[in-house]
């Protein structure tokens, strides 16, 4: 039930970052160029999966840390999948624009973005443990 739990915390993000990319195509993109643009957003990006994902960790309910490794690897094997998906298919990215943000010799720092996905939800399972709102367990 974790899965399902932790796909639906993943929609909330993907919904939350579309609206962040929208936002920065529409006002950062045209006053700094798109690919400054699309390195100040992948900071600001983190910072927003990572609240939602603290904002939801209690509700996923993993059972283990390789139950919240788990759901992070579902999140980037998903956000892989849409973003290309999303990229090639509705947004008409070249594969190569799409894999340059993923290059870090090139700039792009979305493989980072994926690798912080991964650990996110353990990130605030440890973070929640720590405020002390839930008795420490297999963290």
């Amino acid at each position: 039930m974790f899965f399902v739990r932790a796909f639906l915390v993943w929609l909330a993000i993907m919904a939350v970052e579309s609206l962040h990319g929208a936002l920065r195509q529409i006002f950062l993109a045209p006053l700094i160029g798109d690919f400054p643009a699309r390195r100040i957003v992948f900071f600001t990006g983190m910072g927003l999966i990572f609240l939602i994902t603290c904002l939801f960790i209690r509700w996923i309910d993993a059972p283990s840390t390789k139950a919240l490794l788990a759901a992070g690897l579902l999140w980037a094997a998903v956000t892989l999948t849409f973003e290309f998906a999303a990229g090639i298919f509705v947004l008409n990215y070249s594969t190569e624009r799409l894999i340059e943000d993923y290059d870090p010799a090139r700039g792009g720092l979305m493989g980072f973005g994926l690798l912080f996905m991964v650990f996110a939800p353990f990130l605030a399972a440890r973070l929640r443990d720590a405020a002390g709102k839930r008795p420490a367990g297999d963290f």
